[in-house]
């Protein structure tokens, strides 16, 4: 991954996440998350549909854009409950986005182990 690749990504943005209904349609939302340069964290509730989508594992993409650069992450995708995984993601939050992450019931953290990159102007 480039440096303006990885400057672009920690720019408190907000992304678009796509994962795959269990009908193989896409199902996209807009979300903020976080990245670590191999891993990619958005924090939920367990009921969301992206949650259930992924609850059994699978792929998910995440699109950052801003005007005509972009960047998506895609790659395998884990749902946690694990309090040190939420608590983690919770974190990594609080310091992108400068106020904490809502702390609804229920809450988990989807993790995005990043295989793939792709990039337009950035």
């Amino acid at each position: 991954m480039t440096r303006s690749m990885e400057s672009f990504l920690a720019e408190p943005r907000v992304a678009t996440l796509t994962t795959l209904r269990p009908d193989g349609s896409p199902h996209v939302v807009a979300v903020r998350f976080t990245w670590d340069g191999g891993m990619a964290r958005v924090l939920t509730v367990a009921a969301s549909r992206k949650a259930r989508n992924l609850v059994r594992g699978g792929r998910a993409a995440l699109c950052q854009v801003d005007g005509f650069r972009w960047v998506t992450l895609e790659g395998t995708a884990t749902v946690s409950d694990d309090p040190r995984r939420v608590a983690e993601a919770a974190r990594r939050y609080l310091r992108r986005y400068g106020s904490p992450p809502p702390a609804p019931p229920g809450r988990v953290v989807i993790e995005i182990a990043v295989d793939r990159t792709m990039t337009l102007n950035t």
